[in-house]
């Protein structure tokens, strides 16, 4: 199964990759580890809270679009579309 970390306050786009089938986590570092994808929400801030944090997977922007358009582009990172 795929994991996919999202940043709190997504709960619409938690509750869209539950229903398609993919594993959410949190933001955490032991579940960054395991994430092959990071969702975020597109603030100004420093989008993983943390300097140390670093990731070699695909983070996908959530400002502004759907939870749908969301789940979508998590498909095509993992060429399941």
């Amino acid at each position: 199964m795929r994991v996919v970390a999202v940043e709190d306050g997504l709960t619409n786009v938690r509750a869209a990759l539950k229903e398609a089938g993919f594993t959410v986590v949190g933001m955490g570092p032991d579940e960054l580890r395991r994430a092959q994808a990071v969702v975020i929400g597109g603030g100004d801030i420093d989008v993983l809270q943390r300097q140390d944090i670093k990731t070699d997977v695909p983070v996908i922007n959530a400002g502004g679009r759907s939870a749908g358009e969301i789940v979508n582009d998590v498909r095509e990172k993992f060429n399941l579309m």
